[in-house]
């Protein structure tokens, strides 16, 4: 949370950017876009919206206090307000936030992908939405055959015979699926020599991350001119102390690694595991299996291919697929099925493999489950191979229509996202995020920017297949428009000055990571941290 907006000077005080008029209604309002303070200052002492009775006091007749004595002597802490008032306060921080359900959100690698609502409506019917963990198994067959039916589509889907449901993210399947391959070489007593973990330079931060967590040493791999993985570099880091390599295909540069079964087979031979970074795995589903490439497991982020929310901290699912000879150390529990009988294999149950224990509690995210299997189900096959086909032609259409004005990383078509790099703004003053922030001011959210760190000023634009025709015409329209402007030599001081008509203006970020403010107290005067 960054330092507080200065409110001394009233409603119409720091709200606008730097070099444009601040608001100059008297309640600081512009029409519909409603200013809107703190809850904290918002609240006043003695209102609730709910009628609550009056504590119990010692006295005659004497009650015994049942808090030890540590019964409150202060207020609580917590602002005061009427329901309605709290309905609207949320209500119109919620008009505030860009989101999926409000236009073209192009964030690059992070796929914000629509979530039919046929998958909230699935997602709420009774005996699903209202389930308990802790309920015998005897009342949840039908939630267990529903977990087992999307293991089974996903095992189709990515050609790989086995899946463990439970991790929460992607990062925890990465974690899940690099724990599988640890008991793997230390089933056959290699754990000890294969210290290497290679990974690409292009790979998410989340890859070197798990693999050092896991006691494993990181070994980056240049990309080649074309923006895949150099194969000599490749072949030239394998040997007999490799563990692994974690290779995201497609990759993050948003290219389809062309030498990926070269890059399979080398790893074999070498005596290492294949570990596919799925994320991106959108881009390819119903068109290659992961397993027919000679990958040994894979994490599946079910949001990004199979549209079930995303942000928000959670609730999340990554699924990860694991070939043969992964599969026997899948995590627990283990769906089983017994005649017309399901059951959950708990830790220490005798199953058929050598599962590397419990990653998480329970059985994994049901909402996402449900989520992502009316999604799969909705679409078949058919579906989902024109979704990911679909996905591919919106960024190359993206990528053709601004190829001219913007300078794209690589050559050639791409995948199923467009990477510019800043190359066009050299010599205007304006920066990657300069760029961006004049985005706001045209109703859009930026794309990804600075990444992948392979690229120098990255602009990741990721349209999936959620996006019709003219709205990717007017996106395509207003990024032509921008870069035309930046490259016209007198706008960088109206790119350096946006947003202005953003609810706020831009921050101080080195002041806000330095000193942020993680707590309101009713007394401070914060400096404000904006330019």
């Amino acid at each position: 949370m960054a330092p507080s907006q200065d409110r001394s000077q009233g409603r119409t005080g720091g709200v606008g950017p730097v070099g444009a008029p601040a608001a100059t209604t008297f309640t600081g309002n512009k029409a519909l876009q409603i200013e809107e303070p703190l809850i904290f200052e918002m609240g006043q002492p003695g209102r609730c919206g709910v009628d609550l009775p009056d504590p119990l006091q010692e006295g005659p007749p004497k009650v015994k206090d049942r808090l030890n004595g540590l019964r409150r002597s202060g207020e609580i802490g917590l602002p005061g307000l009427s329901e309605p008032q709290v309905v609207q306060h949320y209500t119109r921080l919620s008009q505030k936030n860009y989101a999926i359900d409000m236009g073209v959100y192009p964030l690059g690698s992070c796929t914000m992908k629509h979530n039919p609502r046929i998958n909230e409506k699935v997602a709420r019917l009774a005996g699903i939405g209202d389930l308990h963990p802790l309920q015998p198994v005897s009342t949840v067959q039908g939630a267990l055959a529903l977990i087992d039916a999307l293991a089974h589509w996903l095992k189709t889907l990515t050609g790989m015979p086995a899946v463990a449901m439970s991790p929460a993210a992607g990062a925890h399947g990465e974690m899940c699926g690099m724990m599988a391959i640890a008991a793997a070489l230390e089933a056959k007593g290699q754990r000890a020599a294969r210290k290497i973990v290679l990974a690409p330079e292009s790979a998410h931060g989340t890859n070197p991350a798990t693999a050092a967590a896991l006691g494993f040493t990181v070994k980056p791999i240049p990309a080649n001119e074309r923006g895949r993985v150099d194969l000599a570099a490749l072949k030239a880091a394998l040997g007999p102390d490799v563990a692994a390599i974690m290779l995201t295909n497609p990759n993050t540069c948003g290219l389809f690694e062309s030498e990926i079964i070269e890059i399979s087979k080398a790893v074999h031979e070498a005596g290492a595991y294949f570990y596919c970074d799925g994320a991106n795995f959108n881009a390819i589903v119903g068109r290659v299996r992961p397993g027919d490439l000679g990958v040994d497991c894979m994490h599946i982020n079910l949001h990004k291919t199979f549209s079930t929310p995303h942000g928000g901290g959670g609730p999340g699912a990554g699924p990860v697929v694991l070939s043969e000879a992964l599969a026997p150390y899948a995590p627990y529990p283990w769906i089983v099925r017994n005649g017309d009988q399901w059951t959950v294999a708990e830790d220490g149950a005798k199953v058929d493999g050598q599962p590397l224990g419990r990653l998480k509690a329970f059985h994994g995210q049901m909402g996402m489950f449900t989520r992502a299997l009316a999604y799969i189900m909705s679409h078949g096959a058919d579906g989902l191979k024109q979704a990911a086909e679909d996905a591919v032609l919106s960024a190359n259409y993206v990528m053709a229509s601004l190829k001219d004005v913007m300078t794209p990383s690589f050559e050639g078509p791409c995948m199923h996202e467009a990477l510019f790099d800043d190359g066009f703004l050299k010599d205007t003053g304006i920066s990657t995020l300069d760029f961006a922030k004049a985005m706001i001011d045209e109703g859009y959210h930026p794309m990804t920017m600075y990444f992948p760190l392979v690229v120098h000023g990255a602009l990741l634009i990721e349209p999936t297949e959620s996006q019709a025709r003219e709205d990717l015409d007017l996106f395509i329209a207003t990024l032509r428009s921008l870069a035309e402007r930046a490259k016209s030599g007198s706008a960088a001081e109206e790119f350096k000055a946006a947003p202005r008509y953003a609810p706020r203006r831009r921050l101080d970020e080195t002041l806000a990571a330095r000193k942020p403010v993680l707590r309101w107290r009713p007394s401070n005067v914060f400096k404000q941290a904006a330019e």
